[in-house]
């Protein structure tokens, strides 16, 4: 599916991906502003989010992946830089898992690079906090009116413990491009991968971001926008 995408800026391609039940509109809102005068910034809405509008998450990181490079083609896009949090960055590291010739450049956060060993019990509290945001009706009107019904099985994709892609996050041995991991202090397994990544691959830089944690692009915004700047100039598109 062609995914409905804002843009704005000009410059070199840039597309940022945002985090689970955001939209390309409701997130990297500073980062869009910050680099629109240099780049030109793509915010697509991930499958089943804002107006990309889908009930279909069988396959839902696969599928992502195919819609990213349908919309890249759609839209002429021949390379970019890919930034992407959390669920973005699960569907953006998929994607230059995939198709690298498509990319510039990877920033990545938010991201667990191997399984927890309280993996069950993490993932049990995180069933329970969204079936509590199923029964707030105030709540689900948002998201309705955000995404249309369809984010309701973003949430029952959550539920199976297999959920999240450990495989494909922990192999970036193979991934010949640049790559930033951008990590928040405050998550102990993610900062894990400050460890695990750069031993895995040459290519990858990491930054642990004090007073932050899952969302580090959003906690500190400015201290994440000035080192992924410096990234992205080192990695221009020649």
């Amino acid at each position: 599916m062609i995914l409905h995408t804002e843009v704005i800026g000009a410059g070199e391609p840039m597309i940022f991906l945002h985090t689970g039940l955001q939209t390309g509109s409701t997130d990297f809102e500073y980062q869009s502003e910050y680099f629109k005068h240099d780049f030109k910034v793509y915010k697509p809405d991930l499958r089943g989010h804002g107006k990309s509008y889908t009930n279909d998450f069988s396959n839902f990181f696969q599928d992502s992946t195919t819609d990213l490079l349908d919309t890249m083609e759609h839209l002429q896009i021949k390379k970019a830089h890919i930034v992407g949090c959390s669920l973005g960055a699960l569907v953006g590291l998929i994607f230059s898992q995939n198709y690298p010739h498509k990319v510039q450049s990877l920033t990545i956060s938010g991201v667990l690079p191997e399984k927890p060993s309280n993996w069950l019990e993490a993932h049990q509290r995180d069933v329970e906090q969204q079936s509590k945001i199923l029964e707030n009706q105030e709540v689900t009107n948002y998201f309705n009116s955000l995404h249309g019904e369809g984010w309701k099985q973003f949430i029952y994709m959550g539920r199976n413990v297999d959920w999240y892609p450990f495989k494909e996050t922990s192999e970036l041995k193979m991934m010949n491009l640049p790559i930033l991991f951008v990590v928040g202090e405050g998550n102990v397994n993610e900062t894990k991968g400050a460890i695990i990544y750069p031993k895995l691959n040459k290519h990858v830089r990491v930054s642990i971001i004090p007073f932050a944690a899952h969302l580090v692009h959003s906690e500190q915004p400015e201290i994440y926008s000035k080192i992924l700047g410096v990234f992205l100039n080192k990695n221009r598109i020649s």
